[in-house]
């Protein structure tokens, strides 16, 4: 296994992480967004149980300037 330099930040659906990529990036933080449905779609598998999850990572060296933006949109999330 390799070592990576990207953390992953948060799981969930693809309007709460578009969310999340927009305020990451207004702090030049650029997120990678895995979505693993997409992945399965294109590489001709089918698509996943889950169909609407994507995965946020970052960079192990943003993660301190990362974590309030989750912090703040998953509280505001919380009913």
């Amino acid at each position: 296994m390799t070592d990576s330099n990207f953390i992953k930040i948060y799981t969930g659906n693809f309007a709460v992480v578009n969310r999340i990529t927009i305020e990451l990036n207004a702090l030049d933080i650029s997120p990678i967004i895995k979505d693993q449905s997409e992945s399965a779609i294109l590489g001709g598998f089918g698509g996943t149980l889950a169909p609407d999850f994507q995965e946020v990572f970052v960079h192990k060296d943003e993660l301190d300037k990362a974590l309030p933006i989750i912090e703040n949109i998953t509280n505001e999330l919380q009913p």
